[in-house]
């Protein structure tokens, strides 16, 4: 028997482990390549892990709800005799295994039931990066792909199913298509509230000055007591919570606030919104300004585009800005513009737009919330006017975007000052003071003041 072993998979920066929501085999079962192994939820994505190896189920080492270290194997499949690949091949398939193929799928994936698993509707059909990519590759559009049908778990397509399809489009071929058809709809086994908190037990004689609590369990994970509602929090949320907390613990966090005139800014969009949105098809924000500004401020300050290890600064190549973005369940996540100093201003919004649509759609990659060096969060869009945001470890520096506002402000003209109506906002840098000292600091932050107050219209 030659064994192959699947392990869980790192599904961004920062992310050391994953839960197993529910497995899509059992030991015995023969799997083709790009089959469904299992789903794993992590605090930034849900995802669907596919088998890059035909072979049988021999061994699955965890069960369902199960949190498992990144790299730890979770199951071994036999993928053949004698003839099967050499040591090299497979330990290549090994490591792509845990990196590359994976799958995005919705948070009502990763509610359901270990039992029964809903079957995904027409609007949900989700693909590998493998065949993904080969699509790109052959100018196939998402609508077309749509059409195309599917032979792995649950009428995904596979590998060879879209290899197949390109072949015959190459070749000529006439290609009758239409949707996918879908799973016949299978009955959902209904599952009886597991108890998160109980009340101890307390016999029939209690003293009359300690009153009885009513608790109530249902399946959200919720309790009443004295009139408190207690919930616990949700997994993302807890990883949230335990991200920043060790946040805090790791940097020592220093936060520089300026107040930026935008009037020219805000001039410019107003005048160009309209023609942008025709051309572009994206509405034209304020953010692709501030991150043009921002990646400006990295190329000039390098020392702020770096990560720290042990007593080592590491500095990287390539200026990745995140964007966090406010989700529609109220928690929130960052995904990473990459190389934003090698995009023009129309670059940068159509990537802003399309990383903040697939964000709220969960249909992010693993790759689209990785390599951040630095991160925008925007508090203006709840009209804050400046806060003290926490660094996105292991970067060093985060920069927190205000409300913009008219304000009266003197202006200094060649008759004398004046005073104005002008639009001004906040920005507020934390950093991380290991390395990032008051004078780098301030100066970055300057340099992105005086960029976005001499914006040219």
């Amino acid at each position: 028997m030659s064994r192959f072993e699947i392990k869980m998979p790192k599904l961004g920066e920062s992310i050391t482990e994953g839960t197993i929501i529910s497995w899509s085999v059992q030991v015995g079962d023969i799997i083709k390549e790009d089959d469904v192994l299992f789903e794993v939820n992590t605090a930034k994505v849900s995802a669907e892990i596919p088998s890059p190896v035909e072979g049988k189920v021999v061994e699955i080492l965890f069960k369902e709800g199960d949190t498992v270290a990144v790299g730890t194997v979770v199951a071994i499949v036999d993928i053949g005799g004698e003839n099967s690949e050499d040591e090299d091949s497979v330990e290549a398939l090994q490591s792509s295994a845990t990196d590359e193929n994976v799958a995005v799928v919705s948070k009502a994936a990763s509610e359901e039931t270990p039992q029964v698993k809903a079957v995904k509707s027409e609007e949900e059909r989700w693909y590998s990066p493998v065949v993904l990519q080969l699509a790109r590759e052959a100018g196939i559009q998402p609508k077309e792909l749509d059409t195309i049908p599917g032979t792995g778990y649950q009428g995904r397509v596979s590998k060879k199913d879209i290899k197949s399809y390109i072949v015959r489009k190459q070749s000529g071929d006439t290609i009758t298509t239409q949707p996918a058809a879908k799973p016949s709809p299978q009955p959902v086994a209904s599952v009886a509230p597991q108890p998160v908190a109980t009340a101890p037990a307390q016999s029939s004689a209690k003293p009359a000055a300690t009153p009885e609590v009513q608790r109530t369990t249902p399946a959200s994970g919720t309790f009443s007591a004295e009139g408190v509602e207690v919930k616990e929090m949700d997994r993302v949320r807890k990883v949230i919570a335990d991200h920043m907390v060790m946040s805090k613990h790791t940097s020592p966090h220093v936060t520089n606030v300026v107040e930026v005139d935008v009037t020219k800014l805000v001039k410019w969009r107003d005048k160009n919104k309209d023609a942008f949105f025709r051309r572009e098809g994206v509405k034209l924000t304020y953010m692709p300004a501030i991150t043009e500004a921002v990646a400006k401020a990295l190329a000039a300050y390098p020392q702020v585009n770096v990560s720290v290890e042990g007593y080592n600064i590491l500095f990287k190549k390539h200026i990745n800005v995140g964007i966090a973005v406010s989700l529609n369940d109220g928690n929130l996540i960052v995904p990473v513009v990459r190389d934003a100093d090698r995009l023009n201003l129309n670059g940068l919004a159509v990537a802003i737009d399309s990383l903040a649509l697939k964000a709220r759609d969960n249909k992010l990659m693993p790759d689209d919330i990785s390599g951040g060096t630095f991160t925008i969060t925007n508090f203006g869009t709840f009209k804050s006017l400046f806060g003290t945001p926490i660094i996105n470890q292991p970067q060093v520096a985060i920069l927190g975007v205000g409300y913009i506002e008219k304000k009266p402000a003197v202006i200094e003209t060649p008759e004398g000052d004046v005073i104005a109506i002008r639009h001004k906002m906040y920005l507020s840098l934390s950093y991380d003071h290991r390395v990032v000292d008051g004078s780098l600091g301030g100066n970055f932050l300057y340099f992105i003041k005086d960029y976005l107050e001499n914006w040219k219209e």
